[in-house]
């Protein structure tokens, strides 16, 4: 049986990639390279579609951090005060819908910022924006990249 790394680096695969550059997991690791009081930093999400009982959600969820490590995305929501999406605009933001449901159930406020708003068109960031708004008690589009991290700092995080 061929590994799902294996077929989505096929060919008939190869017609599905975005073409332009993901610079968000990048932003996200240049920004955690900084001294922060208590700010825990994630680069993507995976969903298992078994629903969880008793739970008040969905779906599960993990996280996985800079170093590659799976976290559960209940547990680190649980012990957040804030949570803070970054997305490219022009993608569907998808994963925001599964933390921002985990973010309600617990209380947690929610913030997302757009980066890459430069590179796309107006009907792309409208894609992203409403995607987006439905999740985030704040919403920002960057001007660049360095937002993220004056963001941050702002929040004191």
């Amino acid at each position: 049986m061929e590994s799902e790394s294996a077929r989505m680096s096929s060919a008939a695969e190869a017609r599905f990639r975005i073409d332009y550059p993901n610079s968000k997991p990048r932003v996200v690791k240049d920004v955690a390279q900084r001294s922060w009081q208590r700010a825990s930093f994630f680069t993507s999400l995976r969903f298992d579609a078994a629903p969880r009982t008793g739970e008040g959600w969905s779906m599960q969820a993990w996280l996985s951090d800079l170093a590659g490590r799976t976290k559960a995305l209940v547990e680190e929501v649980a012990s957040a005060d804030l949570v803070v999406m970054v997305s490219s605009a022009g993608t569907s933001a998808r994963a925001a819908a599964v933390i921002g449901e985990a973010c309600a159930v617990r209380k947690v406020m929610t913030m997302a910022l757009i980066i890459g708003s430069e590179q796309r068109s107006n009907e792309e960031l409208s894609k992203t924006l409403a995607t987006l708004r439905p999740y985030a008690s704040m919403l920002v589009i960057a001007n660049d990249d360095a937002y993220v991290e004056e963001m941050l700092a702002a929040l004191r995080a």
